[in-house]
């Protein structure tokens, strides 16, 4: 046995991710068999690498690691990765055996197994991972006496679900986690039964003793950590322990950690709205799936939300200004045609979300929409992520169409860079996905790239579009972009569409000294002279009131110009928006 070791191994989409499940596998495994109760020389070791490694690398240092036994967490986002190791590891370590989990691989284990392939474990791994050790290290159980497994002689049974009370907290120390996302899961299981979710399937919900998710999330908070991400599927499907979970946070809020939460919005009760009313801004964020607003769309996928009483409810928390909010769409789902879809997107424009993900169907191994894609008429891709291609309501064409959209949601809503001026520039079409749409072809005819590295050239790239729909308003679209970019950044260098600020540098001067010794404007700024304050902040003239979000209300010229400060050591916590203020300099002049 001596030098038995078995190596857990994830590969994350990003380096700031992490894989629960493996940590969750080896924490299971160290508390219910004990270090002293193995025999000598036997030990788990976990390795995480990221999909944007060559794969070339990471089998060099799993070859260095030799492991008895491989087992690989397996994803849509890492699959690809995996197969291409799966096809060289075996050639330079004959001795590993290698086994596979995750939800990758749990919906077609027969294709799997044999080959360079050992096994795979199904569903929930940590008791059968647990009894998968004692198998190898110790000789028994038989392979085919553990739950949970597919072997090469066929499926072993079903393993109950796990007692979600016995999984160890698996972030004793942080050291391994620094600068990465945290996550935590205090519930398994969902109620609903989605079509395109794996999640449908355990129809159980198992929460966690909430005594001792207070004592977790404790840990976070004492330790500042600066996200906490739940991988509870809908966390708020048990009112009350969501309840309890926000007020303990608003109770023991440390002013620094940002905890996420994916809810079902049209479930929000009033208690806990009250709670979220009180919070400080950023303590918590939302994720929100609509997918559609079409009724017809949203039965066929067996997701059973209150439209209505979901608008209120993100209308609610939008108006307490302190949550930031992120609702998804999600295109190809059935009876969804390009029509229906443009009204989902604007309905879901409308309320205003901070970022609004624009996602294509998934159609994932073992969800009821794999058994129902033949009925649909929906075709996707062989290879992960299984998108779809085409389906009875919505063609490839409109597909790529809705792509050239999703881009531009992308690069102008969601990147927050071009608020003001989205906003006001949206009053030129008949709704906001027509703008998108615009804009995507604007892009496509004049070879724009959307990957452009200069944030500049974005800006550039949308005064020109904007000027093609309302040359009459160049002035005004120019002032909108340059109030845009300085409310994210102190630039070194004009923009070339930006006009003269409107004040000489002597006023300005003198601006600056006197706030170096009235303060009149600038808080917490009593040791920096005038000089440094100058080079902290920015004045610029404007002749619009570019602050204002609609055209009706900015294409009117000032009266006379405003000057804003913008000061950048404060800013908007979900905005990232440098703090701003209209300024009086007449007497400076």
């Amino acid at each position: 046995m001596e030098n038995f070791n078995v190596l857990l191994i994830g590969i994350n989409a990003k380096y700031i991710h992490s894989n629960p499940a493996i940590y969750s596998l080896k924490a299971y495994a160290d508390k219910y068999y004990a270090h002293a109760s193995r025999p000598q020389g036997c030990r788990i070791d976990i390795a995480e690498y990221t999909i944007n490694q060559p794969y070339t690398e990471i089998i060099a240092d799993i070859y260095v690691r030799r492991p008895r036994i491989a087992a690989f967490s397996c994803y849509i986002w890492n699959w690809n990765v995996v197969r291409d190791i799966l096809a060289e590891l075996p050639k330079l370590l004959p001795d590993t055996d290698i086994w596979l989990g995750g939800p990758e691989v749990s919906y077609n284990a027969d294709r799997l197994v044999g080959g360079a392939v050992t096994g795979v474990m199904i569903g929930e791994g940590e008791e059968t991972f647990t009894e998968l050790l004692r198998h190898y290290w110790e000789g028994v159980p038989d392979l085919a006496d553990i739950k949970g497994l597919f072997i090469n002689s066929g499926f072993t049974g079903e393993r109950a679900p796990t007692d979600i009370n016995r999984l160890p907290f698996i972030y004793d120390s942080l050291v391994t986690f620094k600068n990465r996302i945290i996550y935590y899961e205090s519930q398994r299981g969902c109620p609903f039964r989605c079509a395109y979710c794996l999640s449908s399937i355990d129809k159980s919900v198992r929460l966690r003793d909430i005594e001792t998710v207070k004592k977790e999330l404790q840990f976070f908070l004492d330790n500042n950590v600066r996200q906490v991400k739940f991988i509870d599927r809908t966390f708020n499907c048990n009112a009350e322990h969501a309840l309890s979970i926000w007020k303990y946070l608003s109770g023991n809020d440390n002013g620094v950690t940002n905890f996420h939460f994916e809810i079902a919005a049209d479930l929000l009760t009033d208690a806990q709205l009250e709670v979220m009313r009180g919070m400080r801004k950023g303590l918590i964020q939302l994720e929100i799936g609509v997918q559609s607003t079409n009724p017809d769309t949203l039965r066929a996928v067996c997701r059973h939300t209150d439209i209505l009483a979901l608008k209120n409810n993100v209308s609610v928390v939008r108006g307490f200004g302190n949550i930031h909010q992120h609702l998804d769409l999600i295109a190809g789902l059935p009876y969804e045609n390009y029509d229906t879809f443009v009204s989902s997107f604007n309905e879901v424009y409308d309320m205003k979300p901070n970022q609004l993900q624009l996602g294509f169907l998934k159609v994932l191994k073992g969800s009821p929409m794999e058994q129902s894609a033949a009925d649909y008429g929906i075709a996707y891709s062989s290879n992960p992520p299984y998108e779809v291609l085409y389906t009875k309501w919505l063609g490839f064409d409109d597909i790529l169409r809705l792509k050239g959209v999703e881009e531009m949601v992308e690069l102008y809503y969601n990147s927050g860079q071009f608020e003001h001026t989205i906003s006001v520039l949206a009053g030129e079409f008949s709704s906001p996905f027509e703008m998108y749409s615009s804009l995507a072809d604007y892009y496509k005819k004049n070879g724009f790239m959307t990957n452009a590295p200069s944030r500049a050239y974005r800006y550039q790239a949308l005064l020109d579009f904007a000027v093609s729909y309302a040359p009459e308003r160049k002035q005004l679209y120019a002032q909108l972009l340059v109030f845009d970019m300085y409310l994210r950044e102190n630039l070194k260098s004009r923009p070339v569409f930006a006009a003269d600020a409107g004040a000489d540098k002597a006023a300005l001067r003198r601006f600056y000294e006197r706030e170096a010794e009235e303060h009149i404007y600038l808080s917490g700024y009593d040791s920096f002279s005038s000089a440094q304050l100058a080079k902290m902040t920015h004045i610029e003239g404007f002749v619009y009131p570019v602050w204002e979000n609609s055209l009706e209300k900015c294409q009117s010229r000032l009266s006379k110009t405003a000057y804003i400060l913008f000061d950048y050591a404060h800013r908007d916590v979900l905005t990232n928006n440098a703090a701003w203020q209209i300024v009086s300099i007449a007497d400076c002049i």
